[in-house]
């Protein structure tokens, strides 16, 4: 865990956040700044920064962040009818907290992005 990341931070319950599901290896919070219907932040327990700093030693966090996503999607209404995960590396991608994190977005037709 780092010290100063907000998501570290509301892993260890210093910052209180209303969790939506989790499981041994993620949480699950409503995105304060939706982009649809459904955005919810799947979140490792453990400190990884970004994309770039994932190796094979996360293998099983990274099972437990996509299997907390397809529950968040099965609870939102959306598992059916489909959603979009997205990880944002750096800046110019939009990350805004240094921890690594899939967007889960649903909820109506997305179009393409990029």
């Amino acid at each position: 865990m780092s010290p100063d990341c907000l998501f570290c931070r509301m892993q260890r319950g210093e910052v209180p956040v209303d969790r939506l599901a989790e499981n041994g290896q993620a949480f699950a919070i409503r995105d304060i700044n939706p982009r649809a219907p459904v955005h919810v932040l799947v979140i490792p327990k453990v400190h990884i920064p970004t994309a770039r700093d994932v190796d094979w030693g996360h293998a099983e966090i990274l099972a437990g962040v996509f299997a907390l996503a397809r529950d968040v999607a099965r609870i939102e209404g959306v598992h059916e009818s489909g959603y979009r995960l997205a990880i944002n590396v750096g800046d110019a991608a939009g990350m805004t907290v240094a921890h690594l994190h899939l967007h889960l977005l649903g909820g109506r037709k997305l179009g393409p992005e990029g």
